[in-house]
């Protein structure tokens, strides 16, 4: 089913909405959520609050991107659960360590608390726009869905090491151009 038709019926608030969401995004949604939280049962229920998130939002708003729309509520209910995880000392994967590696670039101990400023999105938006597409895919695959550098070798075809290495220059060109801004 087309997109459209999914949120068309949202907009009727027909519970088949979900039912056809979950058809043709469930499993992108699940690999969101388990790429972050590494469990099962926390991804099922992350991706569910996201249906029901989903739900509670449209309407009034219609995403642009319906994909792209779901991937960012089961990114923040996933990265939400993570933390509430890890104050229990459960918890970890693939998170930990993409958010060490950004750390690095940005230098401010926080990356949590430095990745919600405004200006540094900017920046960051703009950085992106700047890379070749492939370059930007494997950093938004590592960074963005925190997928792992395996995954991502199997996705694109590259090796771990290619990608390990694109990774690591692509931070420095980052981390240049923040210092540039300064950050």
């Amino acid at each position: 089913m087309e997109d459209q038709n999914i949120l068309d019926l949202y907009f009727q608030r027909s519970e088949q909405a979900i039912v056809e969401t979950d058809r043709k995004y469930g499993g992108y949604c699940y690999s969101v959520a388990y790429n972050i939280l590494s469990n099962r049962e926390d991804s099922e229920e992350s991706v569910s609050d996201a249906y029901l998130q989903a739900w509670n939002t449209i309407p009034p708003s219609c995403p642009n991107i319906f994909r792209a729309f779901l991937a960012k509520l089961t990114r923040h209910i996933s990265i939400d659960r993570w933390r509430k995880l890890s104050a229990q000392k459960r918890g970890g994967g693939e998170m930990i360590l993409a958010l060490d590696e950004l750390d690095a670039c940005a230098e401010t101990g926080n990356p949590e608390t430095t990745l919600q400023s405004k200006e540094l999105v900017r920046l960051l938006n703009r950085f992106l726009q700047g890379l070749p597409e492939v370059e930007r895919n494997v950093f938004l695959c590592r960074y963005w869905y925190l997928d792992s550098i395996q995954t991502i070798s199997q996705f694109t075809g590259f090796t771990e090491s290619k990608v390990t290495s694109m990774l690591h220059r692509t931070r420095g060109k980052l981390r240049k151009m923040l210092s540039q801004e300064g950050y």
